[in-house]
């Protein structure tokens, strides 16, 4: 091996043209800068990178004349939404002399390399992550014997390039294998995991095997190629309820361009798309390995209203296609406003216009203006960015102070730039400083940086300081369809200020956990460490607002269910849990790095990162990976990509960056007040169960097929009566204008006869508030709020508080809904469940009212009458044709009425087996005892009243 040239290069970088800002770190002898975070002055900014022939020549995983490819197979093994990928390739140099065999491999940019490793003819080089600096000075040692390490950068939006050359003499075999590692983020929807296959020649052994795991279960799975339809056919899908394979192994002659040809077809990208089941708004809690992951990606919400000031640059680098793209982008996103949604636009050179000085709603009229605005817009100038996003606060914060913005609205400014500022401040610091001041907390900036030659750093600084985030748009044929998709992930924003905490002395080392914005589509992802507990259970309580209400979500998981799962799958990532913590930490702390006021702030988290990145092995911005020979002699060195240009912290967390001056909450030492209403306070394990949130004694209720109770309490009885109706009847149960509050229940029917009777349930129950114009409608399936303009969707899967001006709705996971009015009106709907292949019940609903409601005077109902108590007496008790059951008379109402002792069941303690309740049983659906006869009950609609 002393002849042989070993050389190991990363693309993803810029080869030392420019120090990078925030992935700072040293190439050939520089030194990494631990100083007081800083933007280079104006010239440094315009120093700019040409792509080398090297960079512009075709990519090829394998190089190399004379060689023959033996095996060339990928493996992506994904779990709970973090994959560990391997790439592995079997050469042999088969021509009669030495020469250099190349192995690339593109990966994603925010993937972290774990490992790589070669064998060559017999030798093994092992790789192992250390710190920058000790790594370097290892390497440094073998530079002698002609060895040397590089870094250029990819030309490629989202990808990296891991490249390696080895110089090997004829007849030699070369293994050669790396490890990358990466968390999956939901866009739009999906989770999107890509291969890039390049093999660049014919392979005889060439695989491509993509294993999902997800423990609650595949919803959607897709598949496709750019490789061209032939090999659409060739891509098989396994599927079960909780995993999916999906491989690609196409045969030597299928991989050929031509029947004849020598030549690969195969140059594209295998991408696999899928996204998970939820049965609930809560979020998924998952523990494995000593760590917990807390995915909270709601849905069936309606989007907050949006306030949104367009920022647009027009200097005279946008003249040409940016401006046709950014235009034709533009009219697409304006077209998907509502009216509910207010916007303006500033475009800006070295002056400063806007559309509107206020917002206007986007009404067609407004949106048809605007966009003929923004047609008619003529590039030229310089760039005053600093003027511009001082006008885009003004307008939000004038539109805010005079009352103006809905205070649950979501208020944004996007900018759109191609270069750095040349009028006005310049210095982008000061400009930095400037947004900052005025800068509302209430506000979120994005940018969007079209081209190489925006100073995308800064933008990207500037974004992440207030509350927004960045993504480099490429100047080509498709930027405008750049454009729509990123805002396509931002123009839908469901929730607000999102925090998710967890009971005391529970967890440790959590991740950010505080959330400005929840878009729909993607997805809050909250890691930690669990500590050692006698319980076998984790909470956690996720708190939110939304555009009507205020929500409180609770989760709860098994901590050692999910590890034994996994050891019982062949292709899962047990490990999962434990490296996607430190990922998620890793990722957070390369942007706090970034953001670091001082100098010692900086080193600090230097360190941490450092430690973190070494124990689980990342290969990070300050870390490189050492691949050494089993004697040591021979190294290579494989640094971080540098490439200042893509800025500081790529990969961003889309869904929901954090307002900065925020300390994560990282633990609830008590448990929200609702919390003590609903559910057994934690962390105590020993509790009493549901008696703790039951409603009072004394309740009314309707319950099993429908059996009525009411409750008398000057007669001290209990008087129960049956609804004899047809399934689909709405029966009206309280009926009160005085309050506006209506309460009705529809039947449903059992799958079939039972002793010649078809049993009737209740399986809708609705709570209607006419003064706020608010439903909640409780069915088997979901609970749903409506004020006639949003709805929105509960799960039982999940115990919740959702509190709403005037309303408040408690939801026990799978047992109980409590609906309680602002004028103390409380109704409670207990859920039952049966088995799904029972051939006679089906789920159905019990409702139970407390005889304390405050009604008003005007009350009614087949329930709601009896909040006036009628005299009652019985007498003549006698037997019955039922030895078990006696006889008696009621008088009621100036009515004698024939009633029977039995007894009926209450299910607020027990809902399998409730408890006896003895009541005097009235016939013929209440006659006599009900006002009228029950058909009077029957009305039109869920909301209606008598």
């Amino acid at each position: 091996m002393g002849n042989m040239r070993l050389l190991l290069l990363l693309l993803g970088g810029l080869l030392g043209l420019q120090r990078s800002r925030c992935l700072e770190f040293v190439i050939d002898g520089e030194r990494e800068d631990h100083g007081q975070p800083h933007l280079q002055d104006h010239r440094d900014r315009h120093k700019r990178a040409i792509l080398t022939s090297e960079e512009q020549e075709d990519f090829e995983a394998i190089r190399g004349e004379d060689i023959t490819v033996k095996s060339y197979k990928v493996e992506s093994r994904i779990t709970s939404r973090f994959a560990h990928t391997t790439v592995r390739s079997s050469v042999v140099n088969s021509g009669s002399k030495a020469q250099t065999i190349g192995f690339n491999v593109q990966i994603p940019k925010r993937a972290f390399i774990t490992n790589f490793t070669m064998n060559v003819n017999g030798i093994t080089f092992t790789g192992s992550v250390k710190e920058k600096t000790v790594a370097r000075n290892l390497y440094a040692q073998a530079r002698s014997r002609g060895k040397a390490a590089g870094i250029v950068r990819a030309n490629s939006q989202d990808m990296e390039t891991f490249k390696t050359e080895v110089h090997v003499p004829p007849g030699s075999n070369i293994e050669f294998e790396l490890n990358y590692q990466e968390m999956m983020q939901r866009k739009l929807g999906f989770y999107e995991h890509s291969l890039h296959l390049q093999p660049g020649r014919l392979v005889p052994q060439f695989q491509a095997d993509v294993y999902i795991y997800e423990p609650k279960g595949i919803s959607k799975l897709e598949t496709s190629t750019t490789l061209g339809d032939a090999f659409t056919d060739l891509v098989k899908v396994t599927q079960t309820p909780e995993k999916a394979h999906v491989v690609f192994k196409p045969t030597l002659q299928q991989q050929r361009k031509c029947d004849t040809c020598n030549d690969s077809a195969i140059d594209g990208v295998f991408r696999v798309k899928y996204d998970v089941s939820r049965d609930s708004n809560a979020g998924e809690l998952q523990v494995s390995d000593g760590h917990f992951v807390h995915f909270f990606a709601p849905s069936n919400l309606p989007p907050l209203p949006k306030n949104i000031v367009f920022v647009i640059d027009v200097s005279g680098s946008m003249w040409g296609v940016k401006m046709k793209q950014t235009v034709e982008a533009m009219k697409a996103i304006l077209d998907g406003l509502t009216i509910e949604d207010q916007f303006s636009i500033i475009d800006f050179n070295h002056n400063v216009r806007c559309w509107s000085e206020d917002l206007l709603p986007g009404s067609s009229v407004h949106v048809a203006d605007a966009k003929k605005y923004i047609q008619n817009i003529k590039p030229v100038g310089g760039t005053n960015i600093n003027e511009a996003l001082m006008k885009a606060v003004q307008i939000l914060v004038r539109a805010s102070n005079q009352g103006l913005i809905d205070p649950r609205s979501v208020s944004m400014i996007i900018l759109v730039s191609d270069g750095d500022p040349t009028v006005g401040e310049i210095k982008l610091s000061t400009i930095q400083k400037n947004v900052k001041k005025v800068m509302r907390e209430d506000i979120s900036l994005f940018s969007l940086g079209i081209g190489f030659d925006v100073d995308y750093d800064f933008l990207e600084r500037i974004a992440m300081e207030n509350r927004g985030m960045a993504q480099r748009i490429f100047a080509n044929h498709d930027a405008a369809e750049q454009l729509r998709t990123f805002y396509s992930q931002v123009s839908n924003p469901l929730l607000r200020r999102v925090t998710v905490q967890f009971p005391e002395d529970s967890v440790s080392d959590v991740t950010q956990n505080q959330f400005d914005k929840y878009f729909g589509g993607s997805e809050l992802v909250v890691a930690g460490k669990v500590l050692p507990s006698e319980s076998d259970k984790l909470i956690s309580y996720t708190t939110a607002s939304a555009a009507l209400l205020d929500i409180t979500l609770e989760t709860e998981t098994d901590t050692s269910k999910l590890d034994m799962e996994l050891a019982k799958q062949q292709h899962s990532f047990t490990g999962f849990a434990r490296q996607l913590w430190a990922y998620v930490t890793i990722k957070q702390m390369i942007t706090d790095r970034s953001l670091a006021p001082t100098a010692a702030k900086k080193r600090k988290i230097t360190q941490r990162i450092l430690a973190l990145a070494m124990e689980h092995q990342f290969v990070t911005p300050l870390t490189a990976l050492l691949v050494e020979s089993e004697d040591t002699k021979e190294r290579l060195l494989a640094d971080y990509p540098k490439d200042p240009k893509q800025g500081c912290c790529s990969g961003g967390v889309m869904s929901g960056p954090r307002t900065p001056g925020l300390n994560p909450v990282q633990l609830v030492y008590q448990p929200p007040p609702w919390v003590q209403m609903t559910t057994p306070a934690p962390p105590s394990p020993v509790q009493k169960g549901p008696e703790e949130w039951t409603l009072p004694g004394q309740v009314n209720l309707v319950d099993n097929d429908p059996h009525f109770i009411v409750h008398l309490p000057q007669s001290n009885m209990d008087v129960c009566f049956n609804i004899d109706s047809e399934p689909g009847h709405i029966l009206n149960l309280v009926s009160d204008r005085g309050t506006g509050v209506a309460v009705n229940g529809q039947l449903i029917a059992a799958k079939q006869e039972h002793l010649g009777k078809h049993a009737t349930y209740f399986g809708v129950i609705s709570v209607y508030h006419q003064p706020a114009g608010v439903a909640v409608t409780v069915s088997t399936a979901a609970i749903a709020l409506s004020d006639g303009k949003r709805n929105y969707t509960f799960t039982w899967g999940a115990t919740a508080d959702i509190a709403q001006d005037g309303l408040r709705i408690s939801i026990v996971k799978d047992r109980s809904v409590s609906v309680t009015v602002d004028h103390g009106i409380r109704v409670m709907v207990l859920l039952h469940r049966v088995w799904k292949k029972h051939p006679i019940n089906v789920d159905f609903l019990g409702l139970y009212l407390p005889n304390s409601n405050p009604y008003s005077a005007l009350v009614h109902g087949l329930i709601g009458q009896f909040s006036k108590e009628p005299e009652a007496n019985v007498y003549d008790v006698h037997e019955g044709a039922d030895p078990l059951k006696k006889e008696a008379t009621m008088t009621v109402k100036g009515k004698e009425v024939r009633v029977t002792r039995g007894w009926q069941k209450d299910y607020r303690r027990d809902t399998r087996r409730g408890s006896d309740v003895y009541c005097w049983f009235v016939h013929n659906s209440g006659k006599g005892f009900i006002d009228g006869h029950y058909s009077h009950y029957i009305v039109p609609h869920l909301s209606s009243f008598l």
